[in-house]
């Protein structure tokens, strides 16, 4: 009696769907680890939005906003001005490394009139 195969497994068409399958979410989990060892990508982070060069739409490593930015730089310079009051340091040595960190109030420049310099053409 001639072998008959069983009607009652998947096609050969299904099973080569089956295994493509497979192999696209094998290449694609080796993508993500990827991910996570170079760009420093979490998967969770990636679930957000985050790719490559761009941070995620929510969560906690999400981008903020201009007003909460600067926000938070206030918040931190508060928070170093009280750390090296609590040091010990004076007021003055406390505004310099304000200046140099940039944090803190800024003054505005102001405009030196350019003196306008005679040219001698003899």
């Amino acid at each position: 009696m001639p072998s008959v195969r069983n009607p009652n497994g998947p096609s050969k068409n299904r099973l080569i769907a089956k295994k493509a399958a497979l192999r696209k979410l094998r290449q694609r989990e080796s993508a993500q680890g990827k991910m996570e060892k170079i760009h420093k990508i979490t998967r969770d982070d990636q679930n957000r939005g985050a790719r490559v060069g761009l941070l995620p739409n929510s969560g906690p490593k999400k981008a903020l906003g201009k007003k909460a930015q600067r926000k938070l730089e206030k918040k931190m310079g508060y928070a170093i001005r009280r750390k090296m009051e609590k040091e010990g340091l004076s007021k003055m040595e406390v505004e310099k490394v304000e200046e140099m960190m940039g944090i803190g109030k800024t003054k505005k420049t102001e405009k030196t009139e350019t003196e306008e310099v005679e040219m001698d053409f003899s």
